[in-house]
């Protein structure tokens, strides 16, 4: 009993004593099951799920450190999920994660399937959506309007003078964020008087390689392509790869575009045109309306953190006014 009210913190023990137990535990690498300390009605539970779509996209990859630091430092755990975009993943790893009585749970976008939503109505636990921003959440959410986002971009290479663009990104089983971000920029284009001339979703993942590839095959089919806008900067570098490949100079020959403003992008020599996203602040805030929620505090049940478009030098300058 003294040894478990020492290891609770609980109080009612000398120094003396407290030393004596804690060399015990060094000593046989005792680890305290706070899982089961939890199912026996202890103790609230530390953990907090979240889930992302996958940790090869640089984007999400700094959405987790800023959701796993800020619970960190307030005693939180992150149990991670990687739902591969896929409704069927997500609703598995829910129906799991629940099983473990999280503290809470951080969602990677708006859309869930119907049994995912029964679930989670049924949880009882404070619930935060990320990423697409959503006005009328299940419970909390963080994120950007990405159709609006997608619609600045487009809007902005109109002014820039282009006319016929293509696209290239990523196809995926479900609705997500890029499609929407995709759809503002489309209606931007022809709001405009130009023509997306190509839109190409290929089945992979949104890196380096298939934005290189992905610009061979746009140019292949759609030659008189004047700018590329890309579903995020790591295909946009691929893309400018290709293109300096084959000789073509950026801006003079060919306009590129990303979305995301990787932390890589202002180093480089020429500077992209893209989107920036605070991701880190994105994940810093779900955390903390998280927190505050689990504390009873008052909290925004809806929080848009914005972005801002990076007038790089990849694309033609605005005309002089």
């Amino acid at each position: 009993m003294t040894a478990s009210r020492v290891l609770r913190e609980e109080g009612g023990y000398s120094e003396d004593t407290r030393l004596k137990v804690m060399e015990q535990v060094d000593r046989l690498g005792y680890l305290p099951n706070r899982l089961a300390t939890v199912f026996a009605g202890d103790t609230s539970s530390t953990f907090i799920g979240v889930s992302i779509p996958d940790l090869g996209n640089e984007v999400f990859a700094q959405v987790l450190e800023g959701i796993d630091r800020k619970l960190g430092r307030l005693g939180y755990q992150s149990v991670l999920g990687l739902t591969q975009h896929t409704l069927e993943e997500e609703e598995s790893w829910i129906r799991t994660v629940l099983s473990w009585q999280p503290a809470g749970l951080i969602l990677t976008g708006r859309n869930h399937s119907k049994k995912a939503m029964d679930m989670l109505r049924n949880a009882g636990i404070p619930i935060v959506e990320i990423w697409d921003f959503n006005s009328s959440p299940l419970d909390m959410s963080v994120g950007i309007n990405h159709f609006d986002s997608g619609f600045d971009m487009g809007r902005y290479l109109i002014n820039c003078g282009y006319r016929k663009i293509g696209y290239v990104g990523t196809s995926h089983n479900t609705a997500n964020a890029a499609t929407t971000r995709m759809a503002g920029f489309v209606e931007a284009v022809e709001n405009g008087g130009g023509e997306v001339v190509k839109q190409l979703c290929l089945h992979d993942t949104a890196t380096y390689y298939p934005g290189f590839y992905g610009t061979e095959q746009l140019l292949a089919s759609s030659g008189d392509t004047e700018c590329i806008f890309y579903q995020n900067d790591a295909m946009a570098f691929g893309g400018s790869q290709y293109c300096q490949s084959k000789g073509l100079r950026i801006p003079e020959h060919i306009g590129i575009a990303g979305w995301g403003d990787l932390p890589i992008a202002p180093v480089l020599t020429s500077r992209m045109t893209s989107m920036h996203v605070p991701h880190l602040k994105l994940g810093q805030t779900a955390a903390e309306m998280m927190i505050a929620r689990l504390s009873n505090e008052p909290v925004e049940n809806c929080k848009d953190v914005g972005f801002r478009l990076i007038p790089g030098s990849t694309v033609r300058r605005l005309p002089e006014a």
